[in-house]
């Protein structure tokens, strides 16, 4: 695929979601799907949150870009050609965005949400988004999954969108932190020659940009959960037609990385209240924004102080893919070492106030 196609869809997706989101902020705010200050949120006064509508819809107008480009401008055949698994992994991520759209308006019970996740993951799978094999780190060569790759393939992608959805507590965080993310999937998934997950990384590219004029402190709009797990989806989408389609071992590791920090801020979320006897499930105070926050950073400084750790981690997601391996192990360390920093920093894995959402 060429630039300029590549700054086609980045610019639709961009303009799209940047068109559309006036009118679903007013949309919300008028059928009273917002988002109220209080408890955890450190927003005031009551704000929209179904700013996933218009990323949703940026996604859309990129797809059908792509899709009039393969008919008309002689553009590659990505979404049109007669194999490909786009029109599977286009509904999934049609489902997953309607179970966050219904959780924004209904508040589903978690375990709903849960099993509408994972209907999404599943269509997913069966278009051909999945993990059939991984490197052996020891011997070399393939170990095949088998039966165990739906169950993998299942939690991948469910985590994903949590990761994301739970990273989603200041303004132009979870767009920011995907922004980043999803441009090192689509410099890795060109260089792998993945044109579908090269399309579906550009889209959300410029979904992200788009909605950040609106979201970006102070934000007017909220993604919520329509947003929030439809990006997370994306990435996991992204991740398994591209990055996990290599046979090297490594690249069990690089989308992990890749969106390091809303994996790192789930994983001390997990250790901080299992240590101190709480609920896994239990709302609390203690992500890495709220950490910041209590550091005396305000919302801009500790947004950019995330940017900054995702660009490190995403950098060295894709160097760890494709440097020497003396190379590989310098960047693990150095990236273990500044994440141990901080959750020592920040106190990660101690008791933090527990708040109801």
């Amino acid at each position: 695929m060429s630039l300029v196609e590549y700054i086609v869809l980045i610019a639709t997706a961009l303009a799209v979601t940047w068109l559309v989101t006036p009118l679903v902020r007013l949309l919300g705010g008028r059928l009273g799907i917002v988002s109220h200050a209080g408890g955890r949120h450190v927003h005031t006064g009551s704000v929209p949150r179904i700013g996933g509508v218009a990323m949703f819809l940026g996604l859309v107008g990129a797809a059908a870009v792509r899709v009039a480009g393969e008919y008309l401008w002689g553009w590659e055949a990505v979404l049109t050609r007669p194999d490909t698994p786009a029109p599977g992994i286009l509904a999934a991520l049609a489902i997953m965005f309607g179970v966050g759209l219904f959780d924004d308006i209904f508040d589903m019970r978690p375990s709903h949400k849960f099993l509408g996740q994972l209907a999404a993951a599943g269509v997913a799978y069966w278009a051909g988004a999945r993990v059939d094999f991984i490197g052996d780190p020891l011997g070399g060569g393939l170990i095949m999954l088998g039966v165990l790759s739906v169950p993998v393939t299942l939690i991948w992608m469910a985590g994903f969108a949590n990761v994301i959805n739970l990273i989603d507590g200041l303004d132009g965080l979870a767009a920011g932190v995907t922004a980043i993310a999803a441009v090192s999937l689509l410099v890795l998934a060109e260089q792998s020659n993945q044109p579908l997950a090269a399309v579906l990384a550009a889209a959300t590219v410029g979904a992200c940009l788009g909605f950040l004029r609106y979201n970006f402190n102070p934000a007017s709009i909220f993604m919520g959960d329509s947003g929030a797990l439809l990006l997370g989806f994306m990435l996991a989408c992204i991740s398994l037609l591209g990055v996990m389609k290599s046979v090297a071992a490594i690249t069990l590791v690089v989308p992990l990385l890749i969106v390091g920090v809303p994996v790192f801020d789930t994983f001390s979320a997990i250790v901080r209240r299992r240590r101190h006897g709480r609920p896994i499930g239990e709302a609390d105070k203690g992500h890495i924004h709220h950490r910041l926050l209590g550091r005396g950073f305000n919302q801009r400084q500790t947004v950019i102080i995330i940017y900054i750790w995702s660009v490190a981690l995403a950098v060295g997601g894709y160097a760890m893919r494709w440097a020497p391996t003396v190379f590989k192990l310098v960047t693990f360390a150095v990236l273990a070492g500044l994440s141990g920093f901080m959750a020592y920093w920040l106190g990660l894995f101690e008791a933090a106030h527990h708040d109801e959402e």
